[in-house]
């Protein structure tokens, strides 16, 4: 009897503490992890719209000649700064000389013989018609003199006006005329350059929509300065100014052409290089939100925000990219109301629950110590 009474005890013992070991063991309700979210708010931004440019300089004036001959002389060296009126070029002009030789010759004759008639035809022995076929025939000659020292003048190049020399082509032995196809060189003046570039008819409505004024010409008046991103990348040191907008559309590319102008006080900028013109457009009460904190998904950009239940969601936004690569302006999708996440964008998914610990947006660029 005693034995039955401790297999039953032993039997119950060991009950016991299976039920202890199984209540033990049964897993405790996780708890939602923490995560980093930021509410929604509105600031102030500058956005930059980028373009491909080229330069010219105010004036680009090619040189050519006005007359034939071989290049004699060339006074200036590619790249060097002129001043107008500075002499540039001189083709050979021995033959011209020889012609202006004898063509002076021909006005002196022909002015004798207008003297020796005048006073023949004062006292009335030969008719006045003698005289005026003399007086035609130095005006004739007259006016072939003039126009070999003209070629002769014109056998002498200066420059237009103040600026750069550009490449120099020929050489001294060259011969050249009016319809040579190489200009002798081109004289950029770049003491201010011109930009050039194109903005597509969506652009450039959003460009004059955000301009103030009522007018067009109102609208480019008070368009924000313009930023000249050289082509090794640096910022040039000048702003420019936006001037003008071609009157209509390009048919075949739908664009239109407009040209903002830089000053070149120390003549860094020369005609024929390029670069990236930034239009900065002024955007206030908008909503911004770090880029690392959207994903795409399905070329859709994606923010995700905690609804009421402190659970992930996935909506969908448009945004529009600030300069610097780290914000977006987010147009649709984010309202007053919602917190973001800035933590575990890409690794949580959409119906997780979380404890949402809500931060300022600044203290992701200047994080707590």
């Amino acid at each position: 009897m005693k034995k039955k009474i401790y297999f039953f005890s032993s039997l119950l013992l060991a009950v016991t503490i299976l039920s202890c070991n199984q209540k033990k063991e049964e897993p405790k309700a996780k708890e939602p992890a923490p995560y980093k979210v930021v509410q929604v708010s509105k600031t102030n931004t500058t956005l930059l719209a980028e373009y491909p440019t080229k330069l010219e300089g105010i004036t680009d004036i090619d040189i050519r000649p006005k007359v034939d001959g071989y290049i004699e002389k060339i006074y200036v060296d590619e790249g060097q700064e002129v001043k107008k009126g500075q002499l540039l070029f001189k083709l050979e002009t021995q033959t011209a000389n020889q012609d202006a030789a004898a063509a002076k010759a021909k006005v002196d004759v022909a002015q004798v013989e207008v003297n020796r008639l005048k006073p023949l035809v004062d006292r009335k022995i030969i008719s006045d018609v003698q005289l005026e076929t003399a007086k035609a025939n130095l005006a004739s000659a007259k006016s072939t003199y003039q126009s070999i020292i003209a070629r002769i003048n014109y056998a002498t190049i200066t420059s237009p006006v103040n600026g750069i020399v550009g490449t120099l082509p020929l050489r001294i032995g060259s011969y050249v005329s009016s319809q040579t196809a190489q200009p002798l060189t081109r004289i950029s003046d770049i003491s201010k350059v011109y930009a050039y570039f194109s903005v597509n008819e969506k652009e450039q409505l959003d460009i004059m929509m955000n301009a103030e004024g009522k007018t067009f010409q109102d609208k480019i008046a008070n368009m924000p300065p313009v930023n000249l991103v050289l082509s090794n990348g640096d910022v040039y040191q000048e702003k420019g100014k936006i001037e003008t907008f071609s009157g209509q559309a390009n048919t075949q590319t739908g664009s239109f052409n407009v040209r903002a102008s830089f000053p070149n006080p120390n003549r860094l900028l020369r005609s024929g290089g390029s670069g990236t013109i930034q239009i900065p457009t002024n955007l206030k009460d908008v909503v911004l939100i770090p880029q690392n904190a959207t994903v795409e998904l399905q070329d859709k950009r994606i923010a995700l925000i905690v609804d009421q239940e402190n659970k992930v969601k996935f909506v969908p936004i448009e945004v529009r990219a600030v300069p610097g690569g780290e914000y977006f302006v987010v147009d649709k999708g984010l309202n007053a109301n919602d917190k973001f996440l800035v933590e575990g964008v890409g690794i949580i998914t959409e119906g997780t629950p979380i404890k949402p610990e809500v931060i300022d947006l600044k203290e992701l660029n200047n994080p707590k110590k």
